[in-house]
């Protein structure tokens, strides 16, 4: 079980309530917490929580209530405007699909509700039924409080799973009893407390040719810099590859003092720093910081002192002294937000599995693409020819991945053409721990459907999803430091407009996100523009695993996945003392070590909220 927040606690958070007397349980139980609270136009409860000043924006015309909670560019004016425009919960389709920034949006209707948050899962939306109605929220531990739910340990053997759990696993919260909704549904409430997920978005159609593409998400990246910069004095930024590079000279453009960080890793070949100081000394009055790479604190330094309170594990709680490190000065310079590059790298590199379906629309290019990729990888060629003839539909590819769950990972050199990487289950989870992931998969496939039936949309899409509820937790890290942590590539507009560009123009083996290139032509200094380089981290991940091995250890005492029977703690300490053999990857640890984090945490909450 766990506890509440506290509601000044930073991160904040809400509860969303229908508009009807069936929610009065879950309303009660929140007041005595002393949460904020903002009413229904019928003067039910409505929005309950702990929020920063200014966090919220609200508008009101009769029967119709706004809230926007974000970052965004929305005024209490404009939302009452829209309110006064607005007669069913569908008709807020048009407001939502113009909003520029990252927010989550919920509307309160003659006595309906929506609640909605972002495409890319950065804003994440979750619901329960307490009592006899379905209430919502912005983080799935706030509802498990309210129901007092347990953790579902076949849910968290999934979380095992190397480099991640399938969709739509990898997006199922880990607590007994509470949902998540999809990419582009909003959650519907009715005045009976009744709640539905609605599909609202869908991708768009990838027609547009490069040179009107560059300039629609130019003009989309541009809005969402500026919606976080507009009205601030200081703000900083990561300045590292070409991504947070594009977001940085956007920034630089506007009036607030810009101060970028870039972080000098121990990777001889990371070459971050020659190419930021030849940005900066492009770009006007932009403050640089070189963080030496002796400073960075390792991955896995710093284990034993997360107390950080997520709603399910957390991959930076591998490092988070590390991820913590530049947004603590970035605060001491006066910054209060933080850009960064993330969400870059699944829409501008994208995927090569978008040649599966060229294949069938137009092969000559596709070929074309084929033998550059394959040559790169090098990929091998009856694999290659394997994946692009195949046919096979979603949830025949997900019931193979239940049925290999224990196999050797896939080689390097496997070709990126299928539903995804296959993932695999560590050596040292037990039988049984297996066998529920085996399960649950198994169960899974029998109805589940893809984010896309083109191959290569669902792989960004899913890969946006997984990385953005990383990035989304760092948030909340970055926030009890006192810095709003920006990540513009995740928002919705942002999104659309990269998606629209045609894959074979968007994707290809020969130039190095040619997207982001021909978009900031004119705003990033044209010699940045021809890097090709990005530092992948490897290097640092295999020395923190042997700098830091008593500290990886030390979880093997006591584990508490052990104590549930997902992990045997014998085989994990056995091979954490020693080097990773060749067949497992170097972050093969990952997903236990956040996982074990993870449960301790919830020890440690629990037993600050025990009186005495």
């Amino acid at each position: 079980m766990v506890d509440f927040p506290e509601p000044g606690e930073r991160p904040g958070w809400f509860v969303v309530l229908p508009d009807c007397a069936s929610a009065a349980r879950a309303g009660a139980v929140l007041r005595n917490r002393g949460v904020q609270e903002v009413s229904h136009p019928s003067g039910r409860p409505w929005l309950l929580g702990g929020w920063s000043p200014g966090a919220m924006t609200v508008g009101e015309a009769g029967q119709v209530k706004i809230a926007v909670l974000g970052e965004h560019a929305m005024t209490a004016d404009r939302l009452t405007t829209a309110a006064d425009r607005i007669r069913t919960i569908a008709g807020l389709d048009e407001l939502t699909r113009t909003m520029a920034g990252s927010s989550h949006l919920v509307a309160s209707v003659t006595g309906r509700v929506r609640v909605q948050g972002s495409v890319s899962g950065l804003r994440r939306v979750f619901y329960a039924r307490i009592g006899d109605a379905t209430v919502a929220a912005d983080r799935a531990d706030v509802l498990a409080a309210l129901l007092d739910a347990e953790v579902d340990e076949q849910r968290l053997a999934a979380r095992l799973l190397n480099p991640g759990a399938p969709h739509p696993l990898a997006g199922v919260p880990v607590w007994r009893g509470v949902g998540a909704l999809e990419s582009g549904h909003y959650l519907a409430l009715d005045a009976d407390g009744r709640g539905r997920p609605v599909a609202w978005w869908t991708p768009p159609a990838p027609t547009v040719p490069m040179a009107e593409g560059a300039s629609a998400f130019r003009a989309a990246l541009t809005a969402a810099v500026e919606v976080r910069v507009r009205g601030r004095d200081v703000v900083s930024c990561d300045l590292g590859g070409l991504d947070s590079t594009s977001v940085c000279a956007l920034a630089a453009r506007g009036r607030a003092k810009v101060i970028a960080y870039t972080a000098d890793g121990l990777d001889p070949l990371c070459d971050d720093v020659p190419w930021a100081r030849r940005t900066v000394a492009q770009l006007d009055d932009v403050e640089h910081h070189i963080v030496a790479g002796d400073r960075l604190p390792m991955v896995y330094e710093g284990l034993q002192d997360v107390d950080d309170r997520f709603d399910e594990p957390c991959p930076a709680a591998m490092h988070p002294s590390r991820c913590l490190l530049i947004p603590r000065l970035a605060a001491a310079r006066g910054s209060q937000l933080h850009l960064t590059g993330f969400g870059g790298d699944e829409l501008l590199a994208g995927s090569p599995a978008h040649l599966h379906t060229l294949m069938r629309t137009h092969p000559r290019t596709a070929w074309q693409r084929v033998r550059g990729f394959a040559a790169q990888g090098p990929w091998r060629y009856r694999e290659t020819l394997r994946q692009l003839w195949d046919d096979g539909a979603y949830r025949q590819w997900l019931g193979r991945v239940g049925d290999r769950l224990t196999a050797v990972p896939p080689p390097f050199e496997t070709p990126a053409l299928d539903w995804g990487t296959p993932p695999r289950l560590p050596p040292w989870t037990t039988p049984d721990a297996v066998d529920a992931v085996r399960e649950l998969i198994r169960t899974t496939a029998r109805t589940t459907e893809p984010l896309s039936e083109r191959r290569g949309l669902h792989v960004e899409l899913e890969a946006m999803g997984s990385n953005s509820r990383m990035v989304r937790q760092v948030g909340q890290m970055t926030a009890r430091a006192g810095l709003t942590l920006a990540a513009p590539y995740y928002d919705d507009r942002v999104i659309e407009a990269g998606l629209a560009v045609r894959p074979q123009d968007r994707i290809t083996p020969w130039q190095y996100k040619p997207l982001i290139v021909e978009a900031m032509r004119g705003i990033v200094p044209a010699g940045s523009l021809t890097r090709h380089t990005k530092d992948e981290g490897s290097y640092e991940a295999e020395v923190g695993m042997r700098e830091q091995r008593a500290e990886l250890l030390a979880l093997c005492e006591d584990s508490r996945l052990a104590r549930l029977g997902l992990i045997d703690a014998n085989t994990l300490r056995e091979m954490a003392s020693r080097p990773l053999p060749p067949t497992l990857p170097f972050d093969a640890l990952y997903q236990t070590v956040v996982c074990e984090m993870w449960l301790r945490t919830l020890d440690t909450a629990a037993t600050a909220a025990v009186p005495g």
